[in-house]
């Protein structure tokens, strides 16, 4: 018992004898990071996220070398189940993310302009965020004709074959594929701080882009190389400097819209093709939030009519809508019109890099030139060996009944070989070839047949050493491979194009103009409200000490410019706000027009044609007058800098068509009226403009405003500024 105690005493060791245990160690966060977070960085940029030159990620790469190692290269499907199952050898991440690979490879899910995957069953759809894949105990798959080129002479060592995660078998590091397909296919990657986004392009047009390449180096891309052509279609602006600045660079975006017909007899436009950064789901959602809007009133319904036939969305117009103008305006509001943003960013021998289309050819032709020549190495050796063997059996003809002789007389099995290289001048390996051929087969018939390959056989080798020692052979080869490609996979595009003065030819949006009556507070609250809804209920609702400033009757589509204490001015049309009530608070105009920090309205100019003048007056004494057409911008600018001068705090502002007389009132009671045709107009908008009223000491003008009837014009009116005013005989209203 005493010894049993001890025993157990002894395994229940302390935890002092661990090194470190139960110690708490300050470390900078920068070395955790280093130790703990970068390995994993690199880890998802150079093992999972980013593509290799070969053109696929090495989830993609697992897969299909599984497939091709189960014989499924051929006319046999098996359950996509045992697809995955296999994979999991060599790719550990779990079954469903291995199927979820599989389903973008295949052809059903329309994801690539050349499938690898020949699927059948339910793949769901890539245009489609709702359309889900069957489980892959349903499905079935093989490998698609092309993965012909993909693997194309795999088994002659042309690549690298690296150990897989646990070392139980090996796999190849890149596939020794005959065409770019990093080009040909999309592929898209989030890694950490970095990301790749490979659009795909026309396979016939790559591949003569690639043989362009190989005999001039300095060829146009542009004469070979179109855009991008998208799995699911659409048209695609034809812009070439920015095709340019993709192809050198490797960043850029190109401009995608949808292609549609019209139903004249529904009345209905059918949208046939979709951008491929969309789905169908966000664009019918899109469409019907605008219609909730009332944005859209043009459209009844609309409905997702996909099938098996392809996709399809329909949208029912109203009586009377013109289905062009309306598609414009949706290309412009909803998805239909989308950019697809470039990303060239490739792993070469291990290292992420961003390259254009020339580098990315120039890198994969070096690759292929390496699998080319090894191709080339590995049947020098076999054609090599199998000559030496040869020679052999040729001086076997000499005396086949010496050599049977040899055989028959040797009476240990062991000195065969040995007897067999004596007798005949022949080393081991000769002899050892010499021995294992079958004795039906030891005549002079079949011995002379198979010694009759030894001239092609020198022939043939003699030409593969020619091939190796000069590299424009070899890329000879590399262009009869890209011709045929061409010539058994090319397909006709499936984006069109659409030329800059169709995008430029926009249609203005058709806004409602009907009357309406604006009212603002003076603590900035907006209200637009129709004649019907003002009848119903002219009661304002409003915050406690707030009060209207202004009231005007203009129509929908009239332009509003509120000007702020900052002296910045803000644009936009009546139709930006909603119509509304008198019985509730309104739009907060700051928040509305998203004001700086602190800013606050301090006026506000209606206009529709720009044709006014506007009057700054200042707390100086000095007025400035500005034509308003200063303030239109050609471009739809919301926010307008310097709209007035900022070096006295601004009273009030004015605007007119025909000039007018002001009444403007300073702190010492003192006032005066003079016509606005006195102030000369500047250009500038941020003018310091000229004194009107001459100002001493502290005195400063208390308001400024339109004159009306009760004011006295004998008393007040003035014919030249500055002047210094007339004491008031009565207290004149602050407003006109």
């Amino acid at each position: 018992m005493k010894k049993r105690a001890e025993t157990k005493k002894t395994k229940t060791l302390p935890s002092a004898y661990i090194e470190n245990s139960g110690v708490v160690v300050d470390e900078f966060i920068t070395d955790t990071l280093e130790k703990n977070y970068m390995p994993y960085a690199m880890s998802v940029i150079i093992s999972r996220a980013l593509p290799e030159i070969d053109g696929f990620k090495p989830s993609h790469r697992k897969l299909l070398y599984t497939m091709y190692k189960m014989g499924l290269l051929g006319n046999t499907r098996t359950k996509s189940a045992n697809v995955v199952g296999q994979t999991m050898r060599l790719n550990p991440h779990g079954d469903g993310a291995i199927y979820e690979t599989m389903v973008r490879l295949a052809k059903g899910n329309e994801a690539l302009l050349h499938p690898f995957v020949d699927s059948k069953g339910n793949f769901g759809k890539f245009y489609s965020r709702d359309m889900a894949y069957a489980a892959s105990r349903y499905t079935e798959v093989k490998l698609d004709v092309i993965c012909q080129e993909i693997f194309a002479d795999i088994d002659k060592e042309t690549v690298d074959f690296i150990p897989n995660y646990d070392n139980s078998t090996t796999e190849p590091r890149l596939l020794p594929t005959t065409f770019p397909t990093i080009l040909v296919n999309s592929n898209t990657g989030i890694a950490v701080s970095m990301a790749s986004a490979i659009c795909p392009f026309n396979l016939e047009e790559i591949c003569e882009t690639c043989i362009a390449i190989i005999k001039n180096p300095n060829h146009d891309i542009l004469e070979t190389l179109g855009g991008a052509d998208f799995p699911t279609g659409g048209f695609l602006l034809k812009d070439e400097d920015e095709f340019r600045r993709i192809y050198e660079t490797g960043r850029g975006t190109f401009k995608v819209r949808a292609k549609w017909n019209y139903d004249k007899t529904a009345n209905c436009i059918e949208v046939t093709e979709i951008p491929y950064s969309t789905t169908i789901e966000a664009i019918i959602e899109k469409i019907i939030d605008l219609i909730k809007q009332s944005k859209l009133k043009e459209i009844s319904y609309i409905r997702d009519e996909t099938d098996l036939s392809g996709l399809k969305i329909a949208i029912d117009l109203k009586r009377g809508v013109d289905p062009d103008k309306l598609m414009q305006r949706l290309y412009k509001m909803t998805p239909l019109q989308d950019n697809y943003s470039c990303n060239f960013n490739i792993l070469i021998n291990g290292m992420p890099r961003v390259m254009g289309v020339r580098e990315i050819i120039n890198e994969w032709l070096i690759f292929r030139e390496t699998c080319v020549e090894k191709r080339l190495k590995f049947d020098l050796q076999k054609k090599s060996e199998k000559l030496h063997y040869l020679k052999g059996l040729e001086k076997i003809l000499l005396d086949i009944d010496k050599a049977i002789r040899v055989i028959r007389e040797t009476k240990q099995e062991t000195l065969v070989i040995p007897n067999l290289c004596d007798a005949f001048l022949i080393d081991q390996i000769q002899a050892e070839y010499v021995a294992d051929i079958k004795l039906r087969n030891l005549n002079e018939e079949y011995i002379l047949r198979r010694i009759a390959d030894i001239e092609q056989l020198t022939k043939e080798i003699a030409e593969i050493k020619d091939i190796l020692s000069d590299k424009s052979k070899i890329r000879k080869i590399i262009i009869t491979e890209l011709k045929g490609v061409i010539k058994q996979y090319k397909q006709k595009r499936k984006t069109d194009y659409y030329s800059n003065d169709e995008q430029e030819a926009e249609i203005i949006e058709e806004i409602p103009n009907y009357p309406v009556t604006i009212f603002l507070t003076k603590e900035g609250y907006f209200k637009k409200i129709t004649p019907q809804s003002l009848r119903m209920n002219s009661e304002h609702k409003l915050k406690d000490g707030d009060a209207i400033s202004k009231i005007a009757e203009i129509t929908n589509n009239t332009d509003l410019i509120f000007f702020t204490d900052k002296q910045q001015a803000y644009k936009c049309k009546a139709q930006n706000f909603d119509d509304t009530k008198a019985s509730v608070l309104g739009d907060y105009v700051p928040a509305k027009l998203q004001f700086d920090e602190g800013e606050n309205v301090v006026g506000m100019v209606i206009t529709n044609d720009y044709s006014e003048n506007i009057v700054f007056a200042f707390k100086n004494g000095k007025f400035a007058k500005v034509p308003l057409c200063a303030y239109e911008t050609k471009t739809n600018r919301r926010k307008l800098q310097n709209a007035y001068s900022d070096v006295s705090p601004l009273i009030g502002l004015i605007y007119f068509a025909d000039d007018i007389d002001l009444l403007v009132h300073s702190v010492n009671d003192k006032a005066l009226i003079f016509n606005t045709s006195l102030i000369a107009l500047k250009s500038t908008k941020n003018t310091l403009g000229v004194q009107v009223i001459t100002l001493k000491g502290k005195n400063t003008v208390d308001f400024v405003r339109k004159t009306n009837e009760e004011d006295d014009y004998k008393k007040y009116k003035v014919n030249r500024i500055p002047v210094a005013g007339s004491h008031m005989i009565r207290q004149l209203p602050l407003e006109s």
